[in-house]
């Protein structure tokens, strides 16, 4: 009997107080690295979603007062901002999250030659309780940098801009063969 409650009893191996002091380390690690890689993701699907937005409204906007302050306005730039939306992740909430987007801001200025598109997606702040309930003066004394990331932690949230210049659509004449004279 004595054999079989030897086997469970071990005496090599891991010290508890080694593994349950690494714990909440490893843990604030892993969500710092989520974290990160949810800006990164953002601002990759904001690049994708930046070149969709210029591309169709330089394909489908109009050269002329009329449309261009009706059909466009009323219509085409409200439709852009809700696909956009949409592929970000504005509808589902999941994503919605895990990127912790806020608000979607989308630009459109028409100049002579460019068309200028810039998305700004605002993030919510990842508020990590255990590390929000101290006083930032006291943890960034005199450190801007602290302070900024202090910030963006658990009282602002971030940032993220994508600016795409297209070019206007003269929407040429298409060309025809001289064999279909």
């Amino acid at each position: 009997m004595n054999k079989l409650f030897s086997f469970f009893h071990s005496s090599k191996g891991q010290a508890t107080t080694e593994t349950v002091l690494l714990f909440p380390l490893f843990v604030i690690f892993i969500l710092f690295v989520i974290k990160i890689f949810g800006l990164l993701i953002l601002n990759q699907k904001l690049e994708i979603a930046g070149y969709y937005a210029a591309r169709r409204f330089q394909l489908q906007s109009h050269q002329t007062d009329y449309y261009a302050n009706t059909w466009d306005r009323r219509f085409l730039i409200k439709d852009i901002q809700k696909k956009v939306e949409n592929y970000l992740g504005f509808d589902n909430p999941g994503m919605k999250k895990f990127l912790s987007l806020n608000t979607l801001k989308m630009d459109i200025n028409v100049s002579g030659t460019w068309v200028k598109v810039t998305l700004t997606a605002r993030t919510k702040p990842p508020r990590l309780p255990f590390l929000c309930k101290y006083n930032k003066d006291r943890v960034c004394e005199h450190d801007e940098k602290c302070l900024k990331g202090y910030n963006f932690l658990c009282e602002t949230g971030g940032e993220v801009n994508i600016i795409k210049y297209v070019g206007h659509n003269d929407r040429p004449m298409p060309y025809m063969r001289p064999e279909g004279k």
